[in-house]
This record gives C-alpha cells, sequence and structure tokens, in this order.
C-alpha cells in the first residue's frame, strides 16, 4: 500500500487559463488587482488573452496561495464567512480518526457547516449508490462554477487519498452548464458529466463508505505541507485495471459482447491474474460490469426515450422484470420511477 504523498505532474498539459480567471473572480470582487497577483506568482498576464492558453500547476499553486493569503481566505473570496487560514487542515484533522469514509464525509459535512453559512456538503445513500451533494447559495452573487467544481475535486482527491483508493465516480452532476473548458472534465471528473441539473454532486459506489483510512496524523502532516500542489492533479492516475475495464466496457454497444476472458486478452494478461489484480483494487469483474450498467442505465433513462425493456436487451438482463429488480437494488427506485423522477425535477 502506498503511503507517500501524491507527486505533482508537472509534465501535464497545466490548467486552462479560463479556469485560473475564473478562480480570481473572488480576489477581483474583493477588490485586489488581479493583475498583480498573475505577477507576483510569476505568471505572464498577456496568457490571459487566449483562454486555451494553459498555466504550470505549480505557478497556480503559487497564486492560490497567495491570493490566500492577501485574503486572510482559503474559500478565495467565494464564501460569505471566509475560510481563516488552517480551516481545510482543521478539517482535515477533524476526519483523520474517522474509521472509514463513511463517517469522515459525514464529518466533513459537519464541519464545514460549522465554518460557513452558504456552503453545505452532504452525504446522501441511494440503494447501492452514493451521492455528495455540494450545495453553494452564492450569497455574494459571484460567477461560483470554478468555486463549486473545485470544492468537488478537492473532495474527491483528499477522500481518494484517506482511504488509498482511487474513488471511482459512476457519474458527475453538475448545477451549471458546459463551460469553455468542458474537455477538461475528463481529467476532473474521469467519468459521464450532466451540465445544467438541479444539484451539483458525485455519485458512486456505496462500498467505498465502508473502506477504512489508511493514513495517519504524521502522513496528514506531510500531504498538507504540499497543499495545493497535491489537490490540483488527481492522487492516483487512474490506470487502475478497474479503470481501464470500466471504459472498456463503456465503449460497448452491449456489455454481455465481452467476457473477463475477453477483457484479460486485451490486457495482456490472464484471467486468473486479471481477477487477482481486480481483488487487491477491492473490486470483481461483476462489481465493475453492474458499475457499468449502473451508469449506462440511468443515461439512457435520463437522456433518450428508450423503453425500459429495450434498454434491458442492450444491458444484457435477460427479461425486464430483472432489470427492473437490479435498477431498484442500484438506486432505490424502478426505471419508472426514476425517469418520471428526473423529468418532474
Amino acid at each position: 500500500m502506498e503511503s507517500e504523498t501524491p507527486k505533482l505532474h508537472e509534465e501535464g498539459p497545466g490548467i486552462p487559463a479560463a479556469v485560473v480567471r475564473a478562480q480570481l473572480v473572488g480576489a477581483q470582487a474583493a477588490g485586489l488587482d488581479y493583475l498583480q497577483l498573475l505577477r507576483d506568482s510569476g505568471i505572464d498576464a498577456a496568457q490571459f488573452e487566449d483562454p486555451e492558453n494553459r498555466i504550470g500547476r505549480e505557478q497556480m499553486a503559487s497564486l492560490l496561495r497567495l491570493e490566500w493569503d492577501l485574503l486572510n481566505d482559503e474559500s478565495g473570496g467565494f464564501l460569505a464567512r471566509p475560510w481563516l487560514p488552517g480551516t481545510f487542515a482543521m478539517m482535515g484533522h477533524a476526519c483523520i480518526s474517522c474509521p472509514n469514509l463513511r463517517r469522515a464525509l459525514l464529518r466533513s459535512g459537519r464541519f464545514i457547516s460549522m465554518v460557513s453559512d452558504d456552503l453545505h456538503i452532504k452525504l446522501v445513500e441511494d440503494g447501492e449508490e452514493a451521492r455528495l451533494i455540494i450545495h453553494h447559495s452564492n450569497d455574494k452573487k459571484l460567477p461560483n462554477q470554478i468555486f463549486v467544481e473545485s470544492i468537488a475535486v478537492i473532495w474527491l482527491r483528499f477522500f481518494s487519498w484517506l482511504i488509498d483508493r482511487t474513488i471511482l465516480l459512476e457519474r458527475v452532476l453538475l448545477a451549471f452548464p458546459p463551460p469553455d473548458y468542458n474537455e477538461d472534465y475528463s481529467d476532473m471528473f474521469p467519468c459521464r458529466h450532466y451540465f445544467n441539473q438541479v444539484e451539483t454532486c458525485l455519485v458512486f459506489s456505496t462500498r467505498y463508505l465502508q473502506m477504512p483510512l489508511v493514513r495517519d496524523e504524521q502522513q496528514l502532516a506531510e500531504f498538507l505541507s504540499r497543499a495545493p500542489e497535491c489537490l490540483l492533479t488527481q492522487y492516483k492516475s487512474d490506470h487502475s485495471f478497474t479503470g481501464r475495464i470500466r471504459r472498456m466496457l463503456q465503449q460497448q454497444n452491449s456489455i454481455e459482447n465481452l467476457s473477463l476472458d475477453d477483457v484479460a486478452a486485451r490486457l495482456y494478461t490472464s484471467p486468473q491474474t486479471l481477477r487477482r489484480r481486480l481483488k487487491e483494487e477491492g473490486n470483481s469483474w461483476q462489481d465493475i460490469k453492474d458499475s457499468v450498467r449502473r451508469d449506462m442505465a440511468v443515461y439512457q433513462l435520463k437522456q433518450q426515450e428508450t423503453a425500459v425493456a429495450e434498454i434491458a436487451e442492450r444491458l444484457g438482463f435477460s427479461e425486464p422484470s430483472a432489470f427492473n429488480r437490479a435498477f431498484k437494488k442500484w438506486t432505490g427506485l424502478a426505471p419508472g420511477a426514476y425517469r418520471e423522477k428526473f423529468r418532474n425535477d
């Protein structure tokens, strides 16, 4: 098991200038000179003329630290009640003693409610799905999309680090339209994305919630000493067998067209080795199939007019009633009720 703090992959493409500009909205509203902030962080302001330009992660980290210091606010000026320096660290220390991810996420939500009036983080469990709902009432009336997205990314990466496993998302719902940097969402949230939703939330399997926290206070201190750099990149690039198989299955018209033997051959390994590696990652072939089935079912029920019986056939169920039982187990609702609820929201 890995215990070191995640390393920053500076060789990556960097952060879009459009993201950096959006991040500075709170500082500008507070009266800071954003051009001076850029210069003091070693960033050429001319780069902002093209929103497609990229800013290095180390430069971005320097910019964030300077912004937080000048504002005395780790939220970057987006919250009605500032997060005084050390707020995130205290949240981490409050969670580190929790026995598992469920308790840690619940405690993080309680902590946030104590230090914020207009930000709420709530964990909800429906069937086999967990939803981490992030709500920002935006009392300052600022363009706050990047702030909410950043909170989602930080929570995903930090709590993945706490359990030493990448939390693989089923999907992410966002209460915003697609941004100019939409193509970067595959790195921010490696799953299916739904924009213009009623609420912003991360959806993942409840099996992660029982996983134990494996970090200690010393490791947390080392992690925090490298913030925010360590939160500007994924905890682990998802080159896991689980992630690769999920992507492989998502590209299939019918999941049942691929067997474990087929997948093992494509990954240049044996079925026995693949089963063992998946077990080491805390997954199984059936877990992954069910996860992709659930994601595809939700997508088709929400985005398409496909009949429930046809969806069941596409997903490899022998009959619609078997699909209905499985879907209700996954989400707590029958397929028809789920589709109706989505249309009414």
